[in-house]
């Protein structure tokens, strides 16, 4: 046993790091999702799932709030810090804010996240955060609504069919302890507001797997759907600094919280990470991303490419469906946290462009991102001696034993992945 522990341990600290003596970072890509924000549904909608009743925010449904704010601003001091590191950019001052690009989506919470981000990477300085009027649809964000490329409802179906055996009903089955375990919590916990008043078990909601439309080519419902709502809201309170009597009716602390986040997890991985689903709504994003990237690599204008030739760094500030969508389109994963495949508030995709000093080869170095959860609770400073997690994610037919792709093998990748029936070329 004591082997296999030793052999792990070296495994883990032989992992590559971000820095090389032998290559120059040139060019950094980040897909973020946005900060903390509070449900996208009021109170009310979730209250006839819980004795007790769900607490009340000072924003907006859907909204970032203050603290959340925060948190994207300290991670954009943490990528200041990082650039500066890797010598891309200048220690202080305003001079490199025309070398960096934000792009953020259209609604409040993207676009204020893309601003707090800004202003964590440049502090005191006027940064413009591209985004369309809100209520807009962004191509680059939600391809599908926007009018890219026409959706095939039925083949999203059919994928989400064939991974749960075609009946939905083996969704409960197959994550009926979690849900359970969730389901005890919503009955136990808190006072209940009016006492003796009746409530949805999650076990009792109907299961029904449809088309779907917009960002939801298939729309799954039932106990699993619902789960992952109320376990977000759940993160959500955490996250968000809550007193502890207000997470979860004092239930729920970050231990229970990394168990029952798997629900969301896993509603996610069938409606966003399904392949035919991811490459209907992420080949517009992912191309993008790859013109931005080869921009950088020629020194050209490219067309359609958000961002601009002599830039360094382009942040792309978006959602977890994104994020999740990227990652089934490349068949990515990873654990971070403790907790597999988890996309949380400020969690982001980082695409690094490498030029190698001697041959002039460049290469595409992939991370993924995400402040701990006790991080994000308590508002953490974050440091090159105490920065987020941060770990290497493995492109499958292209990365190599060093977690690299060559420009070519990546664009390789990114071409047989992307289907250009749903790219724009704008």
């Amino acid at each position: 046993m004591f082997c296999i522990i030793a052999s792990f341990m070296t495994a883990q600290t032989a992992l590559p790091v971000s820095k090389s003596p032998e290559a120059d970072l040139r060019f950094v890509i980040y897909v973020s999702r946005h900060g903390v924000r509070s449900p996208t549904g009021k109170p009310e909608q979730y209250n006839p799932y819980s004795v007790a009743p769900w607490p009340a925010w000072d924003v907006a449904p859907g909204y970032l709030t203050a603290h959340g704010y925060r948190l994207m601003e300290l991670f954009g001091a943490y990528d200041r810090l990082d650039l500066v590191n890797k010598g891309l950019l200048n220690p202080t001052g305003c001079e490199d804010t025309d070398r960096v690009t934000f792009h953020a989506d259209s609604d409040q919470r993207t676009r204020e996240s893309g601003n707090a981000l800004a202003a964590g990477l440049f502090p005191g300085c006027k940064v413009a955060v591209q985004a369309l009027p809100e209520g807009t649809d962004d191509p680059l964000f939600h391809s599908i609504p926007a009018g890219v490329g026409k959706p095939d409802a039925a083949l999203a179906v059919a994928a989400v069919a064939g991974r749960i055996g075609g009946d939905p009903a083996n969704l409960t089955d197959a994550y009926h302890p979690q849900i359970s375990a969730l389901d005890k919590l919503l009955t136990t916990c808190g006072s209940p507001s009016s006492p003796g008043s009746a409530r949805t078990s999650l076990l009792d909601i109907p299961i029904k797997l449809a088309p779907g439309k917009g960002d939801r080519l298939a729309e799954l419902r039932g106990p699993l759907n619902t789960a992952a709502t109320l376990t977000e809201n759940l993160l959500l309170e955490y996250t968000q600094g809550m007193d502890a009597a207000n997470v979860g009716w004092g239930c729920v602390n970050g231990d229970n919280l990394r168990v029952l986040i798997d629900l969301h997890t896993a509603a996610s991985d069938f409606a966003q990470r399904t392949r035919p689903i991811a490459r209907m709504q992420a080949s517009n994003l992912l191309d993008h991303v790859r013109r931005a990237l080869e921009q950088s690599v020629t020194g050209k204008q490219v067309s359609g490419a958000p961002s601009r030739p002599a830039d360094r760094a382009l942040f792309l500030i978006g959602h977890d469906t994104n994020l999740a969508n990227i990652a089934g389109l490349l068949n990515l994963t990873w654990i971070i946290d403790g907790r597999r495949d988890d996309t949380p508030p400020g969690g982001v995709l980082i695409f690094e462009l490498w030029k190698a000093r001697d041959s002039g080869a460049y290469s595409i170095r992939t991370y993924y991102s995400a402040q701990t959860l006790e991080q994000m609770r308590s508002a953490t400073s974050l440091t090159l001696a105490a920065p987020p997690k941060r770990i290497p994610v493995f492109l499958p037919g292209c990365s190599g034993q060093d977690y690299s792709c060559s420009w070519p093998s990546f664009t390789m990748a990114l071409d047989q992945a992307v289907d250009q029936n749903y790219v724009s070329s704008r």
